[in-house]
């Protein structure tokens, strides 16, 4: 079989085309690629179908897994063209999760721990409050479980990511963690009362748990090889919400600031929140065009997509 590799312009990628036997996977493709070019491995490549001249849509996007005969046109199985983007240089999802909860992990205590404050101007004694102290271990409880997580309970269906999301997400996350640490330990830092520092951080930590719990789920829905297209999540909370997970992370930071009463951590919530809801409705809307219930399919069942009894 003869595969022309064209950019979206239509430049030939690789002069000539490949040269492949009949039973050749994409991924043996993308490894020739590779082979020919020395730069664009395989994570980088991101190859589809030409769309036909005149039509707008989303072009196919071929699966690795699946043979090239899959997509050829069956009058001309001989040939095929398969458009090329590069997708920049790549990093694991493991390594780009580890590098943007780190990051909050060791700020938080430095501003706990550290006499930080002085360099901002304050001169006097610094009270640390027990809240203080709760709201701390209970924020290094949250990312050291995310770190647990990302190398033990996750299964990615895609294991790269490119590498400026590490950038953009190591901003995010590390920049909202130094905001949310200089107010709640601040000198002039002001606990709300016991009853509701207590409220806040059971059910913040009850949701921690349940988050935990709710990546079991979603973990063993995936086959290891991250293969096995997508299910219907149930049990638990996924019983009547379709991104339960999402829910537990958003009430976990619901109960942080139940106990804590900051801007900073609110403002982190909101924009957290706002997030995950995009996240949720795009994976609730997949799911049910999914799971329509024609031609044998299952029908997705009602479920709230992410935070109940609101959305």
């Amino acid at each position: 079989m003869k595969v022309s590799v064209v950019s979206r312009s239509g430049r030939e990628i690789i002069k000539g085309g490949i040269d492949l036997n009949d039973s050749a996977l994409v991924s043996d493709l993308q490894d020739a690629i590779y082979s020919r070019t020395k730069k664009f491995y395989p994570a980088r490549q991101r190859l589809t179908l030409p769309l036909a001249s005149g039509t707008q849509g989303k072009p196919v996007v071929l699966n690795s897994k699946k043979t090239l005969r899959d997509y050829s046109d069956k009058g001309n199985a001989d040939n095929l063209t398969v458009v090329f983007k590069d997708l920049g240089m790549q990093v694991y999802y493991s390594t780009l999760f580890f590098w943007e909860y780190l990051g909050p992990l060791i700020i938080y205590p430095l501003f706990y721990h550290l006499p930080l404050y002085k360099y901002f101007g304050y001169k006097g004694e610094r009270v640390i409050h027990p809240v203080q102290t709760y709201a701390m271990y209970y924020w290094c409880f949250h990312y050291f479980k995310r770190i647990v997580e990302t190398f033990f309970v996750h299964r990615f269906s895609h294991a790269t990511s490119p590498l400026s999301n590490v950038f953009r997400n190591c901003a995010y996350y590390w920049s909202f963690g130094a905001y949310i640490a200089y107010y709640v330990n601040h000198p002039f830092y002001t606990p709300v009362g016991d009853l509701r520092i207590k409220i806040g951080l059971i059910f913040g930590l009850i949701c921690q748990v349940s988050n935990f719990y709710c990546h079991i789920i979603l973990r063993n829905l995936r086959s290891p090889s991250g293969n096995g297209g997508y299910q219907i999540p149930r049990g638990f909370l996924f019983n009547i919400v379709t991104c339960a997970n999402y829910t537990t992370e958003i009430y976990q930071w619901v109960g942080f600031n139940i106990a804590t009463q900051t801007f900073a951590g609110y403002l982190f919530l909101v924009v957290a929140a706002s997030i995950m809801t995009n996240w949720a409705f795009a994976k609730h809307n997949r799911l049910k065009r999914i799971f329509d219930g024609k031609e044998g399919r299952p029908k997705y069942p009602r479920r709230w997509v992410i935070i109940p009894p609101f959305i």
